[in-house]
């Protein structure tokens, strides 16, 4: 099992930055994947970015360019950098975490809100 929490959600203005944070209970080395998803009211869950073991990382054709996933091993934390914030990115962040032959792991999600 693996409990991640998120933090850094807030409120800023369009053209602003946030970096979100989830930390991992247990070493990323043992998790296939992070993902970061986001929940709008109203919409479906979206996968936004990922980052896997070796190190590989995809966006959303949404987000390219604006967000960056990475990790710090040593705190076994993942990160989401996101520059350039529109309101349309107003959501409630989550990060996950696979692990092969386990259901999704799910944090509890931080609120991030961009005003016009």
């Amino acid at each position: 099992q693996v409990q991640l929490v998120e933090s850094g959600g807030g409120l800023v203005q369009a053209g602003g930055s946030l970096r979100l944070s989830c930390a991992a209970s247990r070493s990323i080395f043992s998790i296939n994947a992070v993902h970061w998803y986001r929940q709008a009211p109203g919409t479906q869950r979206e996968l936004v970015a990922t980052v896997t073991t070796s190190g590989s990382t995809n966006y959303a054709d949404s987000v390219k360019g604006r967000f960056t996933i990475s990790r710090d091993n040593a705190k076994n934390t993942v990160f989401l950098q996101m520059n350039s914030l529109k309101p349309e990115d107003t959501a409630v962040y989550y990060c996950s975490a696979l692990i092969i032959g386990y259901p999704l792991y799910w944090g509890q999600g931080t609120q991030v809100t961009v005003s016009s």
